[in-house]
């Protein structure tokens, strides 16, 4: 369905033998590392959400411009105008609670955690919302792959999923809330 953009595969060790000492930590402790690297890995995928969402929204802006309706450019029209401002508005938003969140992490803030959760979240599901958003704006066209619009909605959408899915991000989140708030 996606990942056009990204190569991605599957890596099977079956009967893989390390020796000791090449292990990284105690044996046993793998799951305990990938866990350690999931705060970054989030961040990466929001900020791969971002950038299409950027894409596909300089794409639409240019697109409404040249794309002529009733003798004039779409771009001219109210509900095109106000659709414009919401996406900007929303990139702008979630860059911001990206950087926190990554700020959060280099800082290794005892909130990282939870601002990674949020960040993730809410740039991967906004961003999602701004490419289909930016494919409206294209009308039929934007479905079509000419136009590259589709390929960033369907990339964009895994990210929702990746690294944990963005309802274990809330799951994250209000457990912390809990916690702190008990």
């Amino acid at each position: 369905m996606g990942w056009k953009s990204q190569p991605t595969r599957q890596v099977i060790m079956d009967e893989a033998v390390v020796p000791a000492e090449n292990l990284i930590g105690k044996e046993g402790d793998g799951f305990k590392f990938a866990m350690a690297g999931l705060d970054g890995g989030r961040l990466n995928i929001a900020a791969c959400s971002l950038g299409g969402a950027q894409a596909a929204f300089q794409q639409a802006l240019a697109y409404v411009k040249q794309r002529n309706q009733f003798g004039r450019a779409i771009a001219d029209f109210q509900t095109t105008q106000f659709k414009l401002a919401d996406m900007e508005t929303g990139l702008q938003a979630a860059r911001l609670m990206l950087y926190q969140a990554a700020q959060k992490l280099d800082a290794q803030a005892p909130d990282a955690t939870k601002w990674c959760a949020m960040a993730k979240q809410f740039v991967t599901d906004y961003c999602f919302d701004i490419a289909n958003m930016a494919l409206q704006l294209h009308g039929g066209y934007g479905y079509l792959s000419e136009y590259n619009i589709e390929r960033i909605v369907r990339d964009l959408r895994v990210h929702q999923i990746l690294e944990g899915t963005n309802e274990i991000m809330r799951v994250i989140l209000a457990r912390n809330l809990l916690e702190r708030n008990a």
